[in-house]
């Protein structure tokens, strides 16, 4: 069976992921949510993947809120490992680049991905957030820049830092998001093998809401990306849905203090999470189309 016509895989720390389909599998894994959610050690980590590990042809895969994009590593592992070299291409719009001293969390993740054996590049594309710009310059992981392993696509910001490092062509940046999409779909066409992992923070608020500061695509972008990528695509995963949770350890509650993570408004959240489920239900449908 085609990775793409497979039922869809919800992995349910947060309960965000509103019913996609009578055949989707869901993982009921709320006990597991203090441990993992926003981040956690190296070792932990590797014990989640370990006891959870993920079937063979997982479809795609839903991870809730983007605080679990760091499980990304998992899929993009196992399918590097059998289907590499492998393209990867991240939908964000934060550069999930930035040093994490304690283990590995939502914004760390990619560099992680750069280093996996079967990867061979990481194109990280919508980036608005000032993350990349020169105030957050030593707060980026340099090494997979620096290596030519992970490329930065940003719309209005530019890692001008790079330049000093002599890489400045690991940013590319542009005035809109158009321009982007139009150069990088022309950069897709040498790609062979892709994973793509859509964080819905990438898109405008106007387009649906998630939890942390967001882009300006719309879904037409989206759509464009996907069909570029057409009978290549090895696996996808999606993040971005909404929700909220009371951290009970001080550390993480501190830690999402200083990212200044939004916290939804419970009598819009309902709302917020039926507007997330009909986006859902057209990445789907888009990816089944490309997938083939």
């Amino acid at each position: 069976m085609n990775w793409s016509s497979s039922p869809p895989l919800i992995l349910d720390f947060d309960g965000s992921v509103r019913k996609l389909s009578d055949d989707e599998t869901r993982i009921d894994l709320k006990s597991r949510q203090e441990e993992i959610r926003f981040g956690c050690s190296w070792s932990a980590f590797k014990r989640f993947e370990q006891e959870s590990p993920l079937p063979p042809d997982p479809g795609c895969l839903f991870l809730g809120s983007g605080d679990y994009h760091h499980l990304s590593l998992m899929p993009i592992k196992k399918l590097a490992a059998s289907q590499g070299p492998l393209e990867v291409v991240v939908c964000d719009n934060h550069p999930d680049n930035m040093r994490y001293p304690f283990g590995v969390h939502c914004g760390s993740w990619v560099s992680r991905a750069t280093a996996l054996p079967g990867v061979g590049h990481v194109h990280v594309i919508g980036i608005t957030s000032s993350d990349v710009a020169w105030p957050h310059a030593w707060e980026n992981y340099w090494l997979p820049l620096i290596s030519g392993r992970l490329t930065y696509w940003c719309v209005g910001q530019k890692a001008a830092w790079l330049n000093l490092l002599r890489r400045g062509q690991s940013c590319r940046s542009f005035e809109t998001a158009d321009e982007l999409m139009d150069s990088f779909c022309v950069e897709a066409g040498r790609f062979r093998r892709v994973y793509l992992s859509i964080d819905k923070d990438v898109f405008g608020p106007e387009t649906v809401k998630t939890n942390w500061d967001q882009g300006v695509w719309d879904k037409r972008h989206l759509e464009a990306l996907i069909m570029a990528l057409s009978g290549r695509l090895a696996g996808a995963d999606v993040t971005g849905e909404v929700s909220a949770y009371e951290y009970r350890g001080w550390f993480k509650r501190f830690l999402i203090r200083l990212d200044g993570l939004e916290m939804p408004d419970p009598r819009k959240l309902e709302i917020w999470q039926a507007e997330q489920r009909k986006i859902n239900l057209e990445i789907l449908a888009l990816l089944k189309k490309a997938g083939h």
